[in-house]
């Protein structure tokens, strides 16, 4: 299975063969772990690469029903599904957003900000239709008060856990693809900020048993950036199209605006009525003032610092649009030269006679009549 055109042969483990032959490397590891479901010694291994681990069956109005924790074996789940986002990258990449390329012939730095708005597009959409059914089959949307009560919420429901791996994997292997992609120096410091900053708001609302406020603020998030990424995309097919950012600037700040009030309901005033607020490792009870408020402080500087961000963005546009229309302004007060006319003897009106076969011109005053 061949995701590269191979123009050119590598040295075997030469980093332009690691580089080129990356995603069948990773392809070739996940096939060996499926192959180990096919043998009866190897199947308890591998299943634990492929299915979410700590699994507890209780009985309830509906019948048995499955609930999963989450564990140090999860990290051989966020393993595995690392190896498929190295491989589903490499898929969007090489059959949607190469041969779109080709088409638009960008200059290098566009190249890099296109193939990132592309592949971020097609995660952010997938990321926001999950996240909006998972709001809904829970019952998020309809009893917001589930968000905060019953707290610890330690069993979480398949489809909550296997997202939030995902969303752990896919992030983890956002870092190796910085160095398979080959992206500039300027840009790999900026897109480690957003890389680490998504890696340690999720771990953390994974780990301190937030799972509900996590998946609401992930979807919010999510379609924010969603709709900043067309608007990306569809600005390097044509520089015209500027108003898709505007209606993004405006998701922008509304996202923000709900992720502060979100976060202050739920952690700060919803939390803090619960009766049980000691810390307790083993029930994973993590509701103490200090650990609210480091989240609250978490939240609040990662969302100023992004509104930070988004002024400077937005002050950069302005004055880009400012000095556009004034040299528009300037260039449209400067009026052409008009010719000079002749009368029927060959002379101007202003009175020069015009030379001929090169001679120099005369200069003569033309009689009144």
């Amino acid at each position: 299975m061949a995701f590269r055109r191979r123009n050119k042969s590598y040295p075997f483990f030469s980093q332009e063969f690691l580089i080129q032959n990356h995603a069948d490397i990773v392809f070739s590891l996940v096939i060996f772990i499926l192959i180990g479901l096919m043998f009866e010694a190897t199947a308890k291994s591998a299943i634990l690469f492929i299915q979410p681990q700590y699994n507890v069956t209780t009985l309830s109005a509906e019948g048995e029903v499955t609930f999963y924790h989450y564990g140090w074996k999860d990290c051989a789940t966020i393993l595995f599904y690392f190896f498929i986002a190295i491989i589903l990258h490499a898929v969007v990449q090489e059959y949607l957003l190469d041969k779109v390329n080709r088409r638009l012939h960008l200059s290098k730095s566009k190249n890099t900000k296109f193939n990132e708005s592309g592949q971020l597009c097609v995660f952010h959409l997938v990321s926001s239709v999950w996240s909006f059914y998972i709001l809904i089959t829970e019952g998020y949307i309809l009893h917001p008060s589930s968000l905060w009560e019953n707290y610890p919420h330690v069993h979480l429901r398949f489809q909550v856990k296997f997202f939030y791996l995902t969303q752990l994997a896919y992030w983890l292997h956002a870092v190796p693809e910085l160095y398979f992609q080959k992206v500039r120096k300027e840009e790999i410091s900026r897109q480690l900020q957003y890389i680490c900053l998504y890696l340690l708001h999720i771990a953390a609302a994974y780990m301190l048993n937030l799972s509900r406020v996590g998946v609401v603020l992930l979807f919010l998030q999510y379609v924010s950036e969603l709709g900043f990424h067309i608007a990306r995309l569809f600005y390097f097919t044509d520089e015209n199209h500027q108003k898709m950012f505007d209606l993004w600037a405006v998701s922008f700040v509304f996202t923000r605006m709900a992720t502060l009030t979100l976060t202050f309901l739920a952690v700060g005033f919803g939390l803090a009525r619960a009766e049980n607020q000691v810390l307790d490792l083993e029930m994973g009870n993590f509701n103490t003032v200090l650990i609210r408020m480091t989240v609250l402080l978490l939240v609040c500087l990662t969302q100023s610092w992004l509104l930070w961000k988004f002024i400077r963005f937005q002050l950069r546009r302005w004055r880009e649009f400012r000095h556009e229309q004034a040299v528009r302004k300037k260039a449209s007060t400067k009026q052409p030269l008009r010719p000079l006319k002749r009368d029927s003897f060959g002379h101007h009106e202003n009175g020069v006679l015009k030379a001929e076969n090169g001679a120099s011109p005369r200069i003569k005053k033309l009689k009144s009549p």
